[in-house]
């Protein structure tokens, strides 16, 4: 098995754009793209619950020449379930499912396709890895986005009332 070293995107625009792991110094960056994301709709988590929800093997960011222009963190966890908010995760799961917890594309890059190509290098690493599904809790309106990429809602999947009114969780098999 490939580690996320060797998934890692060659440089994908003109400015050098690329994904890779993340490293120790991203973690403000991070912080600061997830709060500017989510604190106007009350879901910010801070930097101890962020870094709690971000395995090694498939998290990482969206690195603009130095400057972190997004970030994914996915972790294993038990299909139908998914972290509360508002504490750190524990130990690391065994679950054949992976969560995509967290997705944030600066605004300053949006509608140049990131988004799609973050999700899409996490497909690539989670098939590489043998998980058989991938799951998420869609927020703030973005299930058209979800569905888009082939998730499917399943609206009586109960969440954590930390994501708030009108979330959803969804997922996504693995072929």
């Amino acid at each position: 098995m490939s580690d996320l070293h060797d998934l890692v995107s060659p440089p994908a625009t003109a400015g050098g754009a690329r994904l890779r792991p993340i490293e120790e110094s991203d973690w403000p960056a991070i912080a600061w793209l997830e709060a500017a994301a989510y604190d106007p709709h009350g879901l910010t988590e801070g930097p101890q619950a962020l870094r709690s929800r971000a395995y090694p093997d498939t998290s990482f960011v969206l690195d603009d020449d130095g400057r972190i222009g997004g970030y994914l963190l996915a972790l294993p966890y038990p299909r139908g379930s998914s972290p509360d908010l508002r504490r750190p995760e524990g130990p690391a799961h065994r679950s054949a499912n992976l969560h995509l917890h967290d997705i944030v594309i600066d605004p300053g890059l949006r509608g140049c396709g990131w988004g799609r190509r973050l999700v899409s290098h996490l497909t690539a690493i989670a098939r590489s890895r043998a998980y058989q599904r991938i799951s998420l809790v869609s927020v703030g309106g973005t299930t058209g986005f979800w569905a888009a990429c082939g998730f499917h809602p399943h609206r009586e999947t109960e969440l954590p009332v930390s994501y708030g009114p009108g979330a959803v969780y969804m997922s996504r098999v693995l072929g």
